[in-house]
């Protein structure tokens, strides 16, 4: 997944540095309300250490009410993607679920790496999720997995099923 839309109010503030704005934090409840209703929630979370990564993993897994370990990566700021693909095919078999928080283009150049289908761009708070059908993650090839959904906030800017507007009702 992107990390959610980031501020770039604070001229002062590196890259690095820079925070979610208030739409991203809603787009995290709109994403977060969806993937819970589809009974979604990561075993592990590896996030990019840039402030805005760290704050959409954060309140995802609030959002989800899950209990996983986020792991800060300096390495999944602007990484290349072949090293994107060693740190998710170095991960414990014992995780069947791992979101993978990070930036444009290397979360979509990743997504297209490890899949048939191609996705043009992944948008802030997008979500590519992919199936494999591996026993350890370090089986993970190129365009060995599926894609099972292709989710981004924009998608709910007319219209939120019933199902999420209750989700999101309900915690607010």
């Amino acid at each position: 997944m992107r990390h959610a839309k980031s501020s770039w109010k604070d001229i002062d503030a590196s890259d690095f540095e820079r925070g979610l704005t208030k739409k991203g934090r809603k787009n995290i409840e709109t994403i977060g309300s969806y993937l819970k209703l589809r009974g979604t929630v990561p075993d592990l979370v590896l996030s990019s250490c840039a402030l805005r990564a760290q704050e959409t993993a954060d309140l995802l897994v609030r959002k989800l009410a899950s209990e996983s370990p986020v792991n800060y990566m300096r390495e999944l700021y602007f990484t290349d993607t072949d090293i994107l693909k060693e740190i998710i095919m170095m991960q414990d078999a014992s995780h069947d679920t791992i979101f993978v928080v990070g930036h444009n283009p290397q979360i979509t150049d990743m997504a297209n790496m490890l899949m048939d289908e191609h996705i043009s761009k992944i948008p802030t708070m997008g979500i590519a999720a992919i199936t494999f059908d591996i026993d350890h993650w370090g089986d993970i090839g190129q365009s060995s997995g599926k894609l099972d959904f292709f989710i981004y906030p924009k998608q709910f800017q007319y219209y939120i099923p019933n199902q999420i507007r209750a989700v999101l009702h309900k915690n607010t």
